[in-house]
């Protein structure tokens, strides 16, 4: 399945639209992970609003692009969590491990994800 990962301003921006099989989702991070370093961007988002289940290998996953992503320079926000999702991962221990900047909807992750990154350029904490 291909996912488009698309480039605005300095930031990709990628929509998962459907569960994903276990083997997708490593295809995804590499291709993720392979744009921030090919565009040099700042900035990641990823918008799980369609999803109706996040699994515990999902979420370890969404962490570790994050995680990587940090790495590679750019911050990143995943946006779309719906009621249901966020209870599933807190029950599931994931949410407190996941070190994972998130918002509402993709409008407020635009918006978190330029104070990150001018909070990161001034200096302050990340």
């Amino acid at each position: 399945m291909d996912i488009p990962i698309l480039k605005i301003e300095d930031f990709l921006v990628v929509t998962i639209q459907s569960e994903l099989s276990d083997d997708e989702i490593y295809a995804l991070q590499e291709d993720i992970l392979s744009r921030i370093k090919d565009v040099g961007a700042t900035g990641l988002i990823i918008d799980i609003t369609a999803l109706d289940i996040v699994d515990s290998f999902m979420g370890r996953t969404l962490s570790n692009i994050a995680a990587t992503a940090e790495l590679l320079g750019a911050k990143s926000v995943v946006v779309g969590i719906r009621p249901a999702v966020a209870v599933t991962l807190v029950e599931l221990g994931i949410r407190v491990k996941w070190n994972v900047n998130t918002a509402l909807n993709l409008e407020r992750g635009i918006k978190l994800l330029k104070r990150l990154i001018e909070a990161e350029r001034r200096g302050g904490a990340s």
